[in-house]
């Protein structure tokens, strides 16, 4: 994968995750319709929404920040894994695109 889609996608992982800790501190805390076990979620974003896994990263307390995709359909779907295995729905929505932007040269001003 291109250097600068992996810098994008980690930026989208931190964000989310930084919403996801924003939001709540305790896993239990979520609402039990947005949680289920990782493989539930996996397979309904699959067979739901034709969404496959397009990137990820390690966020805070060790949960495990993905985001989903289907590029027939565009929509998109970030979750976060807990340690217990426990899968949590951050955000979800439609146009999902992959980017390869390049970054500004370092030194340049692009005001």
């Amino acid at each position: 994968m291109n250097r600068t889609v992996k810098v994008l996608h980690l930026g989208a992982l931190t964000a989310a995750a930084a919403l996801y800790i924003g939001l709540t501190t305790d896993a239990a805390a979520q609402n039990a319709r947005n949680c289920a076990p990782r493989e539930a979620v996996v397979d309904r974003l699959a067979d739901g929404y034709g969404e496959t896994r397009q990137s990820m990263g390690l966020g805070a307390n060790n949960s495990v920040v993905e985001v989903f995709a289907s590029d027939e359909t565009g929509t998109w779907t970030i979750t976060v894994t807990t340690p217990n295995g426990l899968t949590c729905l951050v955000a979800s929505g439609q146009s999902y695109e992959t980017l390869a932007e390049v970054l500004p040269a370092k030194g340049k001003d692009d005001a």
